[in-house]
């Protein structure tokens, strides 16, 4: 054949390809709910899902973890929306780069896989809040999961921003998204705030139902619930679904009760793994009992959804936290591994191996191979040659006055630290108390550490010596916001009730000056002496051959965070663990300079090194 003419064929064989690949993935097709069964273009469809939150993992490793997700044999992934990660400030929003939830949707649907969308809009996840943007607080009219008219009119704006990205690719627009979840384990919710009338309760729930429709969602609707709340999480026209329920029988007799006696039945949730906080150990689920558990719903024709299949990492100041009779809090450790058959780094476990054998018998060993891991290098010993404390930088800033401590939501912010000073004209001795505190904090006399107060551990109070002249320091960081249960409306940060000494409150000449960390603060670094426990930001060039992924050895630190390029890679916690290392992608790396920057509370330490495993199971407190 003539070099033209071939060349002719090659171009045409390509139009014809991306022509024959566009129009399969833009037909229009068909989920429904049919005689208590899920249908999918007119045939019966057990669904086979594992959930994975994009913004949990960087965008270029999507298609990388869809594909896992699709070689271990499941049909589709559901994500949960975080309200917060898109609405980035009051009627901002950001659907773009690592926040294009399209991109994500699209990536699913090349990958093989359908898609459902868990919208919220409260989502839970051991995410910040529940999903909630931090300023609805600042509006005092407005209460979060009630029929309220100020709340309501903040959720209308969410769904309808939502329905813009999901509804064009729905299954009936052609694309892979076959169910749209409304709330998220309102049942609970319901059982926890006996308060509110069931009827209010409710009213709200439905309330949400319809502004999804009204925004054009069309797809079928579910609710999600542990099998015993039904009664305050099922909301008319939405499928009940039952998280967590292991029993094939009260899976079934829960559903049918609230469901006109049929199914489909499905678990939205089921737990190979679970989540972890910190101080305490981490949890993890044998590979014995998820087969075991798999095994028994694809006998039963159950529909289910690994929460998770694959968890990621809860970059910056994302995560979330719980409370117990026990903790005042409980925040939540920055990876989001959760022991879930594919590990924050993308890499199959013994886990998914074992469910891998599992879908082959049904997929007849027809399997796609399991895709490759994304690289892992050791990054060497970086030296700190920039090092200073974190006084020097405040002491710059123009501070916020008040007579009495400001809290972040009136200071503006939403997550990181806030310095509050005061200087005292008299002597005082005895206990500084600060039931108020939110959430963790250091304490200094002119810049001397003094000591720790941490409402994880109840500790509210330290026995303290102020001289006329003096100045009272208090370093406060807000370590997640509460997002499950009844404690989810009492969110504020910083410091939210009086200080007190000897029980009289401290109040006039109080500053207070906001460090968001939204970035890494510039500084000069001119080094001077610096005292031990004093908080230190700290910098570094280092030089990398080649970029991968890696885990940053946290072990010699004690408490901050870590900047990676200019990416906020989350907090660390060495002195309290279980989490020990910090998860970097390859992706923020690059060939020849980088930077790191590190904010130290605690304890400084001039040198960090990678590794190229994780260390998230070691107890240090």
């Amino acid at each position: 054949m003539p070099y033209n003419m071939r060349n002719f064929s090659h171009y045409l064989y390509i139009i014809l390809f991306f022509f024959s690949f566009n129009t399969m993935f833009s037909q229009k097709g068909n989920f429904e709910i049919k005689n208590g069964h899920f249908i999918l273009n007119g045939k019966p469809f057990t669904v086979y899902s594992g959930e994975m939150h994009y913004p949990r993992v960087p965008s270029e490793y999507w298609k990388h973890r869809l594909e896992m997700m699709k070689a271990m044999g499941l049909n589709t992934v559901t994500t949960y929306v975080f309200w917060n990660y898109h609405e980035e400030s009051p009627g901002k929003w950001n659907f773009s780069g690592e926040k294009d939830l399209k991109k994500f949707i699209k990536t699913a649907q090349e990958v093989g896989l359908y898609v459902i969308i868990r919208p919220g809009p409260y989502v839970c996840a051991e995410w910040e809040f529940g999903g909630y943007p931090w300023w609805l607080q600042k509006n005092k009219d407005l209460e979060i999961r009630r029929d309220n008219k100020a709340f309501l009119e903040e959720c209308r704006k969410y769904i309808n921003q939502l329905a813009k990205q999901i509804v064009p690719l729905q299954i009936n627009n052609g694309g892979p998204v076959i169910m749209v979840q409304a709330e998220n384990e309102f049942g609970s919710y319901v059982a926890q705030r006996k308060d509110i009338p069931l009827e209010e309760h409710r009213k709200y729930s439905h309330k949400i139902k319809e502004m999804l429709l009204n925004s054009g969602v069309s797809v079928p609707l579910f609710t999600s619930d542990g099998s015993s709340l039904f009664k305050g999480g099922s909301i008319e026209g939405a499928i009940p679904t039952a998280n967590g329920e292991g029993d094939i029988d009260i899976l079934k007799k829960s559903i049918n009760e609230y469901n006109g006696g049929q199914g489909p039945y499905m678990v939205a949730e089921y737990y190979p793994g679970w989540l972890d906080h910190w101080a305490e150990p981490f949890v993890k689920v044998t590979t014995e009992e998820v087969v075991k558990q798999t095994e028994m719903y694809i006998k039963n024709g159950i529909s289910f959804n690994y929460y998770m299949i694959h968890g990621g990492t809860n970059f910056g100041f994302t995560s979330g936290a719980n409370y117990d009779k026990d903790h005042d809090i409980q925040p939540d450790i920055t990876s989001y591994d959760y022991d879930a058959p594919i590990s924050e780094a993308g890499w199959a476990t013994p886990k998914y191996n074992a469910l891998r054998e599992i879908f082959q018998k049904i997929h007849q060993n027809t399997l796609p191979d399991i895709p490759r891991p994304m690289k892992v290098i050791t990054i060497p010993t970086i030296k700190f040659s920039k090092i200073n404390c974190l006084f020097d930088l405040t002491n710059r800033q123009k501070p916020v006055m008040s007579d009495k401590p400001l809290t972040f939501e009136d200071l503006n912010i939403g997550n990181g630290y806030v310095l509050y000073r005061r200087k005292f004209d008299n002597d005082t001795k005895g206990k500084l108390e600060i039931k108020g505190l939110r959430d963790y904090a250091n304490i200094y006399i002119n810049g001397r550490w003094k000591g720790e107060l941490n409402r994880m551990n109840k500790k509210y109070d330290l026995d303290i010596e102020i001289k006329s002249g003096d100045r009272l320091e208090i370093l406060v960081e807000n370590m997640g916001r509460i997002n499950y249960g009844a404690e989810i409306v009492h969110n504020l940060k910083g410091i939210i009730s009086p200080v007190k000494i000897n029980g009289t409150e401290v109040s006039g000449n109080w500053e207070m000056l906001p460090m968001p960390f939204n970035t890494f603060p510039k500084h000069t670094f001119k080094q001077k002496d610096i005292a031990a426990h004093s908080p230190v930001i700290q910098e570094a060039e280092f030089t990398l051959d080649e970029t991968g992924d890696t885990f940053l050895d946290m072990r010699n630190f004690g408490k901050g965070i870590v900047f990676i390029n200019g990416k906020n890679a989350g907090r660390y916690w060495s002195a309290a663990g279980p989490q020990q290392t910090l998860y970097i992608p390859g992706v923020w790396l690059k060939k020849g300079r980088n930077l790191i920057q590190i904010f130290e509370q605690i304890k400084l330490h001039n040198t960090v090194s990678g590794i190229e495993h994780p260390i998230l199971d070691q107890l240090t407190k």
